[in-house]
């Protein structure tokens, strides 16, 4: 069965927590949005995450929801793509709740998350 793939939102990186602000709050009024503020990223709303700093993808990262992670990590390992473990998060469960690809893909990493 191939698992469904469906966009959460655009990481953006910035250089530091002011330009993280101004493009959130930039983005929230051009496009009617709420924008949100948190400890490493600041959003505007659900579309848009703008990085305080660099982080993984020159550009930023996509990410994508699937109903069942586990089972996407293994389509996608049988398409011959790897994963960066050190990126895993899990719940409290021990089940993985989200994970990026290895490597990039159009300047941006990929980002997979348990919806």
């Amino acid at each position: 069965m191939k698992n469904k793939f469906e966009l959460l939102h655009v990481g953006i990186n910035t250089e530091n927590e002011q330009e993280a602000e101004k493009l959130a709050n930039l983005l929230s009024t051009m496009f009617n949005l709420e924008p949100r503020m948190g400890h490493k990223s600041d959003f505007a709303g659900p579309y848009f995450e703008c990085m305080k700093a660099p982080y993984l993808g020159t550009n930023g990262h996509i990410a994508l929801g699937t109903a069942d992670l586990t089972s996407a990590v293994e389509e996608l390992k049988e398409k011959g793509f790897s994963f960066n473990m050190d990126t895993a998060a899990y719940n409290d469960d021990e089940k993985l709740k989200n994970i990026y690809l290895a490597g990039e893909f159009g300047g941006f990493a990929i980002h997979i998350m348990q919806r």
